[in-house]
C-alpha cells in the first residue's frame, strides 16, 4: 500500500486528516455517479459491461476524483470540458442547468460511439466544478448497424458532435435531441443512455455542492491543491529511481482492418532524472482502414502505460502525469486528422501499452508483466427479433494476462485499456437476443510456459437462432502473441472460426457478415506470456497445471471441434 505523506508547505487552512477525508469524499462522489449511471442505463453494454467512465473536476477542468471504469476514457475525459470552454469563450459562459455533449474523436479521442456528456456545477452563483461521463452508445447512425470494421473515413462512422448544448439552463435542446434519436437505429436506447449520463452528472453536482457546504470552498480547494502536489511528488520520486536511458521495443498488429497490411508500432521510452517521455516516432502512418488514433486518444493510452508502472496504487488526479512527455508525430497511426476513420482506435494503443512495458522490462523486472494480446477482441451481432424489434449486441472479449516475477498471469481478463469492463453474462445475452452460447470457458493450454505461467485466454462459441443475423468480428494478435519475458514462453495466438452449412472458415475480421440460422461462431483469444525459464517452475505448480487442465501432455488445446496445435511438446515435460 502506498503511503502519501503531506507536503512540507501544507497550507495552514487544511490539515493532513482533512485532506484524506476530502480525497476519499471526491472518490466517493465519482463512485456514486458511476453507480447511478449503471442503474439508469438502457443498454447492457453500460449496465452490465460497464463500458463507461465518470469523473468529477474542479472549475478549471482538473480531475478531482474518478471511479473504476475504462482507463482509456479517464485519460482524456477532461478534453470535453476543455474544448467546450474554449468554444464558449471562457468558463464565465456556463450556466446552471447546462448539459453538453461531444464525441468528435479528433477533439476528445476514441471513436464516435463514445459520447462525453458533462455539466457545470455551481455553488450559489459560483462555478466550482464539472461532472463528466463518457459511455459507449450502441448505434449512432453509422454506415451499418453495430460497429463497422471496414470503414475508410470518419464520415462512415455516424454523427460527430463538437461541443453541443443538450440542455441549456435546464431546458432541453429539442432539435438536438430529435437529431440524435432520429439518426439512430436504436432511438430509445440512445435517448435512455444519454439521460442516464445526465443523471450521473446531476449526482456529481449534488454531492460536490454538499462537500463544499460541509467544509467550505476554501478548504476543499486547498485540499485539492495538496492532493495534486502529492501525486506529482510521488511520480517524480518513482521515475527518479529508474536508471537514465533510452529503452526501445517494437511490434506489429495483424492488420489495419480487413484486407489491410500489418501495422508496425515502435516505442522509445526515455528516462532522464525524474522525467519520462514516450516517443512513437517510426510507427506506421495512418492506415487506410479503421485502425487510427487521434492525438487525444494516444495521450490517454500513453498515460495508461505510464500508470501501469508508476505508482499504480495511487489514484489518478490532475497532479498525475505532469512529468510525462508524449511524442506522437503528425500523420502517423497515433496522430491522425480528418478524414481518417477511427472506430478501431484502441488496437494500436493496446500494442503501444504492451511495448512500453516490454521496453522497461529489464530495468523494472519486478514491476512488469509479460505480454498479453492487448486488444478488445470485439464480437457484435445485429438483427431483428421475432417481434420485429431491431437489436445490436456489442462485447469485448477477455484475454490471458502475462505472468509477473512473482505470480502466474490472470486468466480470462479484459485488456489494459478496458480496466473495469465486465464480461457479457451468458444469461443476459441469451435472454435479450436470439443468440445461444454453446461454450464459454478458459482456453486450455493457451498460457505461455515459464517459472510463472501466462494467463489463459477464453473460448466462446455462439449459435445464431434467428433466420438472418449479421456479424461484425474483430480479432487481433494472431501473428504477434503475448510474449514471454526473461526466458518465459509465448502465449497462444488468437483464432476465430465461422461454421455454417457444414463449412468451417477461419476468420479474424469480418464486417456485417450475413449468417443463417444455426451458424456457429467460435472465438479463441490469445494467452499471456510466461515469466522466467519453464524449467524453474515449482513441481507442485506443474502438477496442478496438469490436474486443472491448464496444460496437457501434448501441449495441444483439445476442444469439441478438433485439435488446435500451437506448440510442440509440453515444455514442462520435455
Amino acid at each position: 500500500m502506498t503511503t502519501i505523506s503531506p507536503s512540507a508547505n501544507l497550507p495552514s487552512l487544511v490539515d493532513p486528516v482533512t485532506v484524506e477525508v476530502i480525497r476519499n469524499a471526491l472518490s466517493s462522489i465519482a463512485r456514486q455517479m458511476n453507480n447511478n449511471l449503471a442503474r439508469s442505463a438502457y443498454t447492457p453494454i453500460i449496465y452490465e459491461m460497464k463500458d463507461c467512465s465518470v469523473g468529477v473536476f474542479d472549475r478549471h477542468g482538473r480531475l478531482l476524483g474518478q471511479s473504476p471504469g475504462l482507463p482509456m476514457f479517464l485519460g482524456n475525459l477532461e478534453m470535453g470540458i476543455k474544448v467546450t470552454t474554449e468554444k464558449l469563450g471562457g468558463p464565465e459562459h456556463y450556466r446552471p442547468g447546462d448539459v453538453f455533449m461531444v464525441n468528435d474523436p479528433y477533439l476528445v479521442g476514441s471513436h464516435t460511439y463514445d459520447v462525453t456528456i458533462f455539466s457545470p456545477i455551481f455553488h450559489g452563483e459560483r462555478l466550482i466544478g464539472f461532472g463528466a461521463t463518457k459511455a459507449h452508445w450502441l448505434d449512432i447512425g453509422a454506415k451499418e448497424a453495430g460497429r463497422p470494421v471496414d470503414t475508410t473515413e470518419i464520415y462512415q462512422e455516424g454523427y460527430r458532435f463538437g461541443p453541443t448544448y443538450v440542455y441549456r439552463a435546464g431546458e432541453p435542446e429539442t432539435q438536438v435531441l430529435d437529431y440524435i434519436t432520429r439518426n439512430s437505429r436504436l432511438p430509445r436506447s440512445v435517448w435512455g443512455d444519454l439521460h442516464a449520463q445526465i443523471s450521473a452528472c446531476r449526482t456529481g453536482e449534488r454531492r460536490l455542492v454538499a462537500l463544499y457546504e460541509r467544509f467550505g470552498g476554501d478548504v476543499v480547494e486547498a485540499a485539492a491543491e495538496e492532493i495534486f502536489a502529492q501525486c506529482e511528488r510521488l511520480d517524480l520520486e518513482a521515475v527518479s529511481r529508474i536508471p537514465d536511458g533510452v529503452y526501445r521495443a517494437e511490434g506489429a498488429m495483424d492488420s489495419g482492418g480487413p484486407g489491410q497490411p500489418p501495422v508496425p508500432v515502435k516505442v522509445a521510452v526515455t528516462v532522464s532524472g525524474d522525467r519520462m517521455s514516450i516517443d512513437l516516432t517510426g510507427s506506421s502512418g495512418p492506415t487506410a482502414g479503421s485502425v487510427n488514433s487521434p492525438l487525444p486518444g494516444t495521450v490517454a493510452g500513453a498515460r495508461l502505460a505510464y500508470k501501469c508502472l508508476i505508482n499504480p496504487n495511487v489514484p489518478v488526479t490532475d497532479g498525475t502525469f505532469r512529468n510525462l512527455t508524449i511524442v506522437a508525430p503528425p500523420d502517423t497511426v497515433f496522430n491522425v486528422t480528418e478524414p481518417h476513420a477511427t472506430i478501431y482506435y484502441y488496437p494500436p494503443l493496446g500494442l503501444m501499452i504492451d511495448l512500453v512495458i516490454r521496453a522497461l522490462a529489464d530495468v523494472l523486472p519486478d514491476d512488469v508483466v509479460a505480454g498479453q494480446p492487448a486488444d478488445p477482441m470485439n464480437v457484435t451481432f445485429v438483427g431483428t427479433r421475432a417481434d420485429g424489434s431491431r437489436y445490436v449486441t456489442g462485447e469485448a472479449t477477455a484475454v490471458g494476462w502475462g505472468a509477473s516475477s512473482a505470480a502466474d498471469g490472470a486468466n480470462g481478463m479484459i485488456n489494459y485499456g478496458a480496466g473495469d469492463l465486465k464480461n457479457y453474462p451468458v444469461e443476459v445475452l441469451e435472454t435479450r437476443y436470439p443468440i445461444r452460447v454453446n461454450r464459454y470457458g478458459l482456453r486450455e493450454g493457451s498460457g505461455g510456459p515459464g517459472r510463472f505461467r501466462g494467463g489463459l485466454g477464453i473460448v466462446r462459441e455462439y449459435e445464431t437462432l434467428a433466420e438472418e443475423t449479421y456479424l461484425s468480428l474483430w480479432l487481433e494478435r494472431s501473428t504477434l502473441p503475448g510474449w514471454g519475458l526473461h526466458g518465459g514462453g509465448d502465449g497462444a495466438r488468437t483464432h476465430g472460426e465461422i461454421e455454417s452449412d457444414g463449412v468451417t472458415e477461419e476468420v479474424l475480421k469480418v464486417g456485417a457478415r450475413p449468417l443463417r440460422k444455426g451458424a456457429r461462431i467460435r472465438v479463441m483469444t490469445g494467452g499471456g506470456g510466461g515469466y522466467g525459464p519453464p524449467a524453474e517452475r515449482d513441481p507442485a505448480k506443474r502438477d496442478a497445471d496438469h490436474a486443472d487442465g491448464y496444460v496437457h501432455d501434448s501441449y495441444e488445446m483439445p476442444d469439441m471441434w478438433g485439435i488446435l496445435r500451437f506448440a510442440a511438446p509440453d515444455p514442462y515435460r520435455s
